[in-house]
């Protein structure tokens, strides 16, 4: 009767084991589907302020087209005789910790786009629409640059 309850001890350790492999195997698909749903979050919310710097951009009074000289000149502008408002509100980085933006610049100090902060490798590295092809095979996300220039729009 000794024999058999050494048994029982060996199959007990071993369902533990496999139910331990198996939680873990949980718990790296949970954060990878949240780590791909914060992906997401970073294209839309990138794309948001890329429409919403042409936006403004579009809407420039006169000849002489303008970028907004600060991303909180996107909450509402008011160059205009009726106010416009590109961006409902400031969107944070969903990669960063601190949620700030990089801000990308042009040579007069106007806003032309943003980027995320965090130098971690994405998990989509293709298959992204025909606007950001710029993004296949990125290193990090920081090379995600969410950036409008008129004369990208005449080539597309």
């Amino acid at each position: 009767m000794r024999r058999e309850g050494g048994f029982s001890y060996v199959i007990v350790m071993f369902l533990v084991g496999i139910l331990s492999l198996a939680a873990l195997r949980a718990i790296e698909n949970t954060i990878t589907n949240e780590r791909r749903e914060l992906e997401a979050e970073l294209l839309w919310r990138g794309a948001a302020y890329r429409e919403a710097i042409r936006r403004f951009h579009a809407g420039s009074p006169g000849e002489t087209k303008k970028y907004p000289e600060e991303l909180k000149d996107l909450l509402s502008d008011q160059r205009l005789t009726r106010p416009a408002r590109p961006l409902r509100k400031l969107y944070r980085d969903p990669m960063s910790a601190t949620g700030q933006w990089g801000v990308l610049r042009n040579e007069r100090g106007e806003v032309i786009g943003v980027h995320s902060l965090s130098s971690v490798r994405p998990i989509k590295r293709n298959g992204f629409p025909k606007e950001l092809a710029d993004f296949t095979n990125a290193q990090h996300y920081s090379d995600w640059r969410f950036v409008y220039l008129p004369e990208q729009e005449k080539l597309r």
